[in-house]
């Protein structure tokens, strides 16, 4: 009687310790299965991207370290052609300068009270003649009556004169057609308007066959008889 109570009371307690699982614990016992799968298979998954990322970052580091090592080499080599040029460049601006020196030295070298201006050298009378007296004057100083050959000349003997001054150009040859006293044509004109005018036909004027600059209202050229007394500006190179 006692051995069979013990009996039942065995198997109760084999039951309670080993109870029959149920369907409800199978179901959550898989699906704690399934999820540390899944998670597992996360983790595998994960691990594999941060690896591609790992290899695609090292491939893009690789080339972008040569490709700034390479644009470091253009700029070095940029820098050393700079260097270059502007070594050249002070080299040719010595040279300029020496060459400004040298032309310098020899466009001074002008006769006592004389300027220099350009390639030539001037010289304004202090007293007045006739267009014929003044040149007869510049070729006793080896020189001949002002020539213009270029606009900045126009601009210097607009400034060195202060009133009407005799220049080195006429028609005496040949009535209208004007040239300079070393044979050259007239090309370049500064005629103020209206000029030249031979006198306008009037008796008083007579034939103007000679220029000079400047006029009472301007700057420009006018004829004029020669005979007329004026100022003068003679011409040298020097």
């Amino acid at each position: 009687m006692y051995a069979m109570e013990a009996i039942y009371d065995n198997v109760e307690c084999v039951k309670l310790d080993n109870p029959t699982p149920s369907t409800n614990y199978t179901g959550q016992r898989s699906s704690k299965r399934s999820f540390y799968l899944g998670f597992i298979l996360s983790l595998s998954l994960l691990t594999v991207f941060l690896l591609i990322g790992l290899i695609t970052l090292s491939f893009f580091y690789h080339n972008l370290a040569g490709h700034v090592s390479a644009e470091a080499e253009k700029r070095d080599l940029l820098n050393k052609n700079i260097s270059a040029v502007s070594n050249q460049l002070s080299s040719i601006t010595e040279e300029r300068d020496l060459l400004n020196k040298k032309f310098s030295a020899a466009i001074i070298r002008c006769p006592a009270g004389w300027s220099s201006f350009s390639c030539s050298c001037y010289l304004l009378s202090e007293r007045s003649g006739s267009w014929n007296q003044a040149r007869k004057d510049c070729r006793d100083r080896g020189a001949d009556l002002v020539v213009i050959d270029f606009a900045k000349e126009q601009e210097y003997l607009t400034r060195l004169t202060k009133r009407l001054t005799w220049i080195g150009l006429h028609d005496e040859e040949e009535e209208g057609k004007w040239k300079w006293v070393d044979g050259t044509p007239l090309n370049l004109k500064y005629w103020a308007h209206g000029q030249p005018d031979n006198g306008g036909g009037d008796p008083q004027w007579g034939e103007e066959d000679c220029a000079h600059i400047r006029t009472p209202e301007n700057t420009l050229w006018n004829d004029l008889s020669c005979r007329t007394s004026l100022p003068w500006v003679c011409e040298k190179i020097p």
